[in-house]
Formats: C-alpha cells, structure tokens, sequence
C-alpha cells in the first residue's frame, strides 16, 4: 500500500485547493492508498529566517520533514497569487529544504523532497484555475530532486466546481483529478519497487 500524501498551499477556511485535496485525498483512499491529508496551518512554522534557524529548527519543520520524507507520492494543491504559488507554499518549501546542522539525517536538505512522485492540482475562480502557480511550482520541485507526474490538473471557475458538502460537482474534473492521483501512485509504486 503506497503511502499518499495530500496538501494545499493555503491555509484560508473556505479555501478551493483545500477542498480540492480533500478531493484528492478521497480518490486516493478509494484507490487503496493510505492517505495523510495535511493541513499547513496546524503546523507552527514561521516565516523563514537564517538568524531564527541559527538558534534551533523550529519542532514543527522537523515534523514536517519527517511527514514529507515518509510519504513516497504527493499531490499538491497550488493556489495562484499574482500569476505564481503562494508565500505559505514557498516557506513550506524553504524550511522543509533547509539543512539542519549537526543533525545526522537533516543536515541533507533534499532528503525529505528527494526521489518523491508529485501531481499538481490547482483550483482557482479564474479561467486558468491556476494553471500559472503549476508552472512555476515545477521548476522548484524539480530542482529539489522530485518526480513530477506528467498528468495535471487546473480547476477553473472553482467557485461553482464544489457542492455544499464539498464535492465537485461535474464527474468529468472529479475523474480529471483521479487521473492526476492514479498516475503518482502508479509511478511512485514503480519507483519504490
């Protein structure tokens, strides 16, 4: 059973890509995935900072580490802000990067990203559906030493995507966002072997 991890980079209550994982995060559970759904906002990571670092790792980015190393495949739910990923995804990213000095495990930045199956999922009210914030996130994720899915997907006019409970509301995106999902699986499952 391959171990999925889903997460959006936003932390707003009424969030689309927030609704969108948890989307994701079902799809997976139904594809025999054991799914870790995490949300950004319970952890306790602050604005990245060299100086902050140097006192000590904050417990919530070892944490964060340790989430992201154990899971083989990820989806990512990418808001779009000004044309790119948002502020809280990049810090994410920063943190989850950084070497930590004198710590055996950790003090290789790319551990926790290296190796690792990505799909990119965006939702957005726009045309697009964020399909810019996809663009830019790959180059990152890649440079980090992660697979990326070929297959993606960009919820367009995502304020009439979901129903009340939550679920998209046309069978053609839900099966577009399952195909994102079987594809991480299936390689991650390939790449694990």
């Amino acid at each position: 059973m391959t171990s999925l991890l889903v997460f959006a980079g936003s932390t707003r209550q009424q969030s689309f890509n927030r609704r969108l994982a948890r989307v994701a995060a079902d799809l997976g559970r139904e594809a025999g995935a054991q799914v870790t759904l995490l949300e950004l906002g319970d952890l306790d990571i602050p604005l990245y900072n060299a100086d902050l670092e140097a006192r000590g790792t904050p417990a919530d980015v070892l944490r964060l580490k340790e989430v992201l190393h154990a899971h083989p495949a990820w989806i990512i739910c990418s808001p779009e802000y000004n044309g790119s990923y948002t502020a809280l995804l990049k810090n994410t990213i920063d943190w989850a990067s950084s070497p930590v000095k004198g710590n055996p495990l950790w003090q290789d930045g790319t551990l926790p990203f290296r190796g690792k199956v990505v799909g990119m999922l965006s939702a957005s009210p726009g045309a697009l559906g964020g399909l810019r914030s996809q663009s830019h996130l790959a180059p990152l994720l890649t440079n980090l030493e992660c697979w990326l899915a070929p297959k993606a997907f960009a919820l367009g006019q995502a304020g009439s995507a979901f129903d009340d409970q939550g679920a998209l509301v046309q069978e053609t995106q839900r099966e577009r966002v399952r195909a994102v999902v079987n594809q991480v699986l299936w390689a991650a499952q390939r790449l694990q072997a």
